[in-house]
Formats: C-alpha cells, sequence, structure tokens
C-alpha cells in the first residue's frame, strides 16, 4: 500500500510539474524541450527506483536482428558512445557508479542497463506525445527541438543499452566460468 502511494504521489507530482512547464514556457521552443526532457528524467528516475522491478521481461533479452550490434553501429552508436565522452557525460557516470572487476558489479551493471532502457522509453513516449501535439497545433517546424532532444537524449541511449547489455552478458558469463 505504501509503495502504491509513493508511486501515486510521484505521478502527481510529475503531472503538476509539466502542467507549470506548460503554463509557463511557451511549448514550441528549445526551452521547453529540454526543460521538459530533464524534468522527465527526475520523476521517471524517482518513480523506476520506487517500483523496484526485477525487469525480467523477454523485451530486454537481445532479438535476432540485434547480433553483434551492426546495426546500432550502421546507426552511429560508436558516434554516440564518443560524443557521450567529449560532452563529459561518461566520466560523471564513472565517478557516480565506478565499473568494478567483479561477477557481483557486473550483475549489478547488467540490471542498469535495463533500467536506464526502461527509464528513457518511457520518457521518449511522453516527449513523442508532446512532440505530436506541438507539431499539429503549432506546424512541424517548431516541434523539431523536440523530436531531435529526444532523439539525442532518449532514443540513442536506449541504443546505447540495448548494444552494451549483450557485451555484459558475456562478461558475466566469463566471470562466473572462471570462478
Amino acid at each position: 500500500m505504501r509503495k502504491t502511494l509513493i508511486l501515486i504521489l510521484i505521478a502527481i507530482a510529475t503531472i503538476a510539474s509539466i502542467y507549470t512547464l506548460v503554463h509557463y514556457i511557451k511549448m514550441d521552443g528549445f526551452s521547453f524541450s529540454w526543460i521538459l526532457n530533464f524534468l522527465l528524467m527526475l520523476f521517471v528516475v524517482v518513480f523506476t527506483g520506487a517500483l523496484k522491478s526485477p525487469l525480467g521481461s523477454p523485451y530486454f533479452n537481445e532479438k535476432e536482428w540485434e547480433r553483434r550490434g551492426k546495426t546500432y553501429e550502421y546507426l552511429g552508436i560508436n558516434f554516440f558512445r564518443k560524443l557521450l565522452v567529449w560532452v563529459g557525460w561518461e566520466k560523471v557516470i564513472r565517478k557516480s557508479n565506478p565499473i568494478e572487476k567483479n561477477t557481483k558489479a557486473l550483475v549489478n551493471l547488467h540490471y542498469q542497463t535495463k533500467k536506464s532502457e526502461l527509464d528513457h522509453l518511457i520518457i521518449l513516449l511522453i516527449v513523442l506525445g508532446f512532440n505530436v501535439f506541438v507539431a499539429f497545433e503549432f506546424g512541424v517546424l517548431k516541434s523539431l527541438w523536440l523530436l531531435i532532444l529526444n532523439v539525442l537524449l532518449n532514443l540513442y541511449p536506449i541504443f546505447l543499452q540495448r548494444y552494451n547489455r549483450p557485451r555484459i552478458k558475456r562478461a558475466i558469463n566469463l566471470s562466473k566460468r572462471a570462478i
């Protein structure tokens, strides 16, 4: 009951914050797009953290077309990874979540890729809804910032998690064999 109440309160706070954002900032500009993405990230991370799901869905399993990550490499995932290093994101993440060389840490990292992917997927869908609304209400050009930031801040991070997870899984399997 307590967990349900917390999840409901987080959802209400999210809706109230988005309502306030829509009320005070025009929906057709960069500022709105940027703030919406980061506001959603804050609330979605808190929500999924409170949810504490084991994330065992088959959705998270590697699909046949994803084997060896060639699809993601073709879509520019290696450039995106370099971009994250260049802007300093990789350093920030590794400072708060250093990668340790043991099986327990690898299993945790594997779980974190699922959680991160779910977070970005939820945000991607919400922002996509705003994107469609703004495109119809203000025109397609006015919705471009929502689209561009949604691709950079949500779609490519999903690709990155799906690209990394099979590699982490192989490292876990190798680590377990070494024991």
